[in-house]
C-alpha cells in the first residue's frame, strides 16, 4: 500500500487546492454556486483521486486514478483561464497558477508513464 502523502504530485495538488480556495474568496458572490464551486471541486478532485488511487492494489488501478486526476487538472486549467478573462484573477496570479498546473501535469504524466511500464 502506498502513502499518498509522500508523492510530490499529491503535495503539489494539495497546495494548489488550498490556493484555489484562497483566491476564489475574492470572486464575486454571484459566482458562489457556479465558477467558485466548479473550481473548488476540480481542485480538490486532484489530490483526492491521487489519494484514492494510492490505496489501490495495483499500478494499473493507481494509474487509472492518476488519469482521472489529470482530467481534473485540465478542467481547472480552463477555469483559471476563464477567471483571468473575466478579470477575477490578475495576470500575475493567473501566470502563477498556470505554472503550478503545468508543473503538476508534467509530473503526473511522468508518474503515469512509470506505472504503465
Amino acid at each position: 500500500m502506498r502513502d499518498f502523502k509522500k508523492y510530490d504530485i499529491w503535495k503539489l495538488s494539495h497546495e494548489l487546492t488550498l490556493e484555489i480556495y484562497h483566491v476564489t474568496k475574492e470572486f464575486p458572490n454571484t459566482e458562489k454556486y457556479q465558477l467558485i464551486s466548479q473550481m473548488q471541486r476540480a481542485a480538490y478532485s486532484i489530490p483526492s483521486n491521487i489519494a484514492e488511487g494510492a490505496g489501490r492494489g495495483s499500478d494499473k488501478d493507481f494509474n487509472r486514478f492518476i488519469q482521472i486526476s489529470l482530467g481534473s487538472v485540465h478542467e481547472l486549467e480552463y477555469f483559471i483561464l476563464l477567471s483571468k478573462d473575466l478579470h477575477y484573477l490578475s495576470i500575475e496570479k493567473f501566470e502563477e497558477l498556470d505554472l503550478k498546473i503545468n508543473t503538476l501535469k508534467r509530473k503526473m504524466h511522468s508518474l503515469s508513464k512509470k506505472l504503465i511500464i
